[in-house]
């Protein structure tokens, strides 16, 4: 069989994932108690929302879709409006927001075990808020007159994506490397929480409810239940997280043993 060793240069990040991970989890439950807590992690909740949009917007690039507007509202839920150029690409695009989240998460693992700038990605990522607030939040529904939003939604857009561009870019200017590197790690575990919770939530309304969601959208295009959406979904989001953390942590040697984590 295969025998998994934590690698001895990744111990330090990690320690760093580790810690980033129970702040996480701690905020997360700590909020159902207290609900002023959970403003502590509000804006990360929207940074992952306009992930998840921005991958809509993404796949909808790739198809040759024109992208009429992205809106990001006030309880972390957001859309993109989008006219698919085929039934392929619609199927894309619907797929393209809960994974590509998950993926965004995973590739922040990889790019801090590869021991890259941790400064640049928190950089990268504040110019791709601005990119998306600005060319899809603003340009792209005035050019369309404002007919798939709202001026109060649009405000919340505007409003919110620059106080991210605006955050992001202050840590990655003004923090010291540590407290980068931790505020990267933080980022990387709150878009992978988010995403499974986001999944688990709509697995929950796709059992219970005809809410209009992305997994109803796939169920409307090709006649398979919206659960089966969902489940596929998290699925592949579970594998893609295994997928980092195993390039985030782990050395791979062979063995004649089942296979171990090992400390």
């Amino acid at each position: 069989m295969i025998n998994y060793r934590i690698a001895e240069d990744a111990r330090p990040q990690v320690k760093l994932l580790i810690v980033a991970t129970l702040i996480s989890l701690g905020l997360w439950l700590a909020s159902w108690f207290l609900p002023a807590v959970g403003y502590i992690v509000y804006p990360l909740q929207l940074f992952a929302t306009f992930i998840h949009e921005g991958s809509h917007v993404l796949a909808s690039l790739l198809t040759d879709s024109p992208v009429q507007s992205l809106t990001v509202s006030y309880d972390a839920s957001g859309e993109v409006y989008s006219q698919g150029s085929s039934w392929l690409a619609n199927l894309f695009i619907s797929s393209a927001g809960y994974l590509g989240t998950t993926a965004f998460g995973a590739a922040l693992l990889a790019w801090i075990r590869f021991g890259f700038s941790a400064k640049r990605a928190l950089y990268v990522s504040s110019g791709i808020v601005a990119v998306l607030t600005v060319a899809f939040g603003v340009l792209a529904p005035m050019w369309n007159f404002l007919a798939t939003v709202t001026v109060g939604s649009l405000l919340f857009t505007v409003v919110s994506g620059v106080a991210l561009t605006a955050g992001l870019f202050v840590v990655a200017r003004y923090a010291n490397q540590k407290w980068a590197s931790f505020a990267l790690a933080f980022l990387a575990v709150q878009c992978l929480l988010n995403a499974v919770f986001d999944l688990i939530n709509l697995f929950y309304i796709s059992s219970f409810t005809s809410m209009h969601t992305d997994a109803a959208n796939m169920a409307a295009a090709t006649g398979l239940p919206a659960i089966v959406w969902a489940i596929l979904w998290i699925g592949i989001s579970l594998l893609m997280i295994s997928i980092g953390l195993r390039i985030y942590a782990v050395n791979k040697k062979s063995s004649t043993n089942d296979t171990v984590f090992e400390d």
